[in-house]
């Protein structure tokens, strides 16, 4: 008799995006439930905070994810703290994001909160808050020029 496979849950799942994140990957199609919600609460003035359904989500972040990995390498998830609720498919996650902004070579980190929902296996809500200063003073590095030496 076979043991039933194990539906991975939301601690699972965010490992399973930490080491997306650390291969500097842009697939992470496998993971979101096709009815996915994701939430940005407080993306940029002007842009767009709720993303329904993976295809828009991805149609969004499929292209910015390629570019970012071109011009940041992440190196490290650190200060990962996982908080499980009493909803057995909800957690939350405090982590920082930290790398080489490949246009300088200065070390950049950046921190995050998110509230990841999972179900059979896949997410189904994500909601992030990003540190948005430290982002842009990042983004902001990563696109100036290269110095060049005489």
């Amino acid at each position: 008799m076979t043991e039933p496979a194990v539906v991975p849950g939301p601690i699972e799942i965010f490992e399973r995006m930490r080491q997306q994140w650390l291969r500097n990957s842009v697939d992470f199609e496998e993971d979101l439930a096709e009815d996915v919600v994701i939430e940005m609460p407080f993306a940029p003035p002007g842009s767009t905070r709720r993303y329904e359904g993976r295809e828009k989500f991805l149609a969004f972040a499929t292209p910015g994810r390629a570019a970012f990995v071109q011009q940041f390498t992440i190196e490290e998830v650190r200060s990962v703290a996982i908080h499980e609720t009493t909803d057995p498919e909800v957690i939350i996650v405090e982590y920082e994001l930290a790398g080489t902004i490949n246009a300088t070579g200065r070390h950049a980190a950046s921190p995050f909160i998110a509230i990841l929902r999972a179900r059979d296996g896949k997410t189904v809500h994500w909601r992030e808050y990003q540190n948005l200063p430290a982002m842009a003073a990042a983004m902001a590095e990563a696109q100036a020029p290269i110095p060049v030496e005489e």
